[in-house]
């Protein structure tokens, strides 16, 4: 008799899988830039029809981002421990079926970017070539993160210019000094999570002859990464009284620097199993979430 778990895997299972779906970190590590942006700009009090928008196309991006970045790689992953299982990988899902998978998330995304502006409707398009040349960077670039941060940026910008320029047609206007203080410490963050993620691929890596930030700063790659989360701290501080925002700001700010600190302690210890990567980058959810409750209680006082 058979049991549950010899069962073989439905195709919505594996499709599931491809999404990455059964891994939310990396979906809602995408939101939490484009809520800190839509939360700021709106001064806390943002639409909820344009929340709810900004975080079905957050879905909906990184959906697609993970299934371009899975055709791109479905020749090397099996080549990598912590990827060989992936459906494209495996071949337990055809490129054909990729293909489809990627179109309809992209029109997903596409239909969500019709409630827009159009300032805001130009910024989605400019960042799908950046979603859809990512995972070639690896193979060109020698710190392909800062690609994936560039990616990372846009969720601020379309997500403020969603609300500062929905009323303004002069983007000068609409995207302000805090804007782009926002934006430079989502690239800082993005590139110190990746690079703490890239850490624990680093001999497949190097054996199959791909790029990663973690490779690049070698031995230093822990002073690297406390040095973009020392920026990221930086850039929102700079922020915080750019905006004059309050206390529940800097109380949640100061908490995720004690996080980001012990996180860099962590990386230098002398042995680090590969699954300690996987759970620092995970608690970057979490302090990502723990500061956007405090720019909301920030800006509403």
């Amino acid at each position: 008799m058979s049991t549950q778990s010899e069962r073989p895997e439905s195709t919505g299972m594996k499709i599931v899988r491809l999404l990455r779906w059964d891994k939310p970190e990396g979906r809602l590590i995408l939101m939490i830039p484009a809520l800190w942006a839509v939360f700021l700009a709106a001064r806390g009090n943002p639409p909820f029809p344009l929340v709810g928008v900004i975080v079905l196309g957050t879905l909906a991006t990184s959906a697609a981002g993970c299934v371009v970045n899975d055709l791109w790689d479905r020749d090397i992953d099996p080549k990598v421990q912590r990827t060989r299982d992936r459906p494209l990988a495996s071949r337990a899902l055809s490129v054909k079926v990729g293909l489809v998978v990627v179109l309809v998330a992209f029109i997903c995304a596409l239909i969500l970017a019709l409630y827009l502006n159009p300032l805001t409707f130009w910024l989605c398009v400019a960042a799908v070539p950046v979603i859809i040349l990512y995972p070639s960077a690896k193979r060109v670039f020698p710190v392909p993160q800062l690609v994936l941060a560039i990616a990372w940026g846009f969720a601020v910008l379309i997500s403020w210019s969603a609300v500062s320029c929905a009323a303004i047609t002069a983007p000068t206007r609409c995207l302000e000094p805090a804007t782009w203080l926002l934006w430079g410490a989502t690239l800082v963050w993005t590139l110190g999570f990746d690079t703490i993620y890239a850490m624990s691929d680093r001999e497949d890596d190097r054996r199959i002859g791909i790029n990663s930030s973690a490779l690049f700063f070698g031995d230093y790659a822990a002073q690297a990464v406390g040095i973009f989360l020392a920026a990221t701290t930086f850039l929102l501080a700079i922020l915080g009284v750019v905006m004059q925002l309050r206390f529940g700001f800097w109380l949640t700010l100061g908490a995720a620097a004690i996080a980001w600190i012990w996180q860099y302690y962590r990386l230098n210890q002398p042995s680090i199993p590969r699954s300690t990567y996987a759970h620092l980058f995970k608690q970057n959810v979490w302090i990502g979430f723990v500061l956007l409750l405090g720019m909301i209680l920030g800006v509403r006082g």
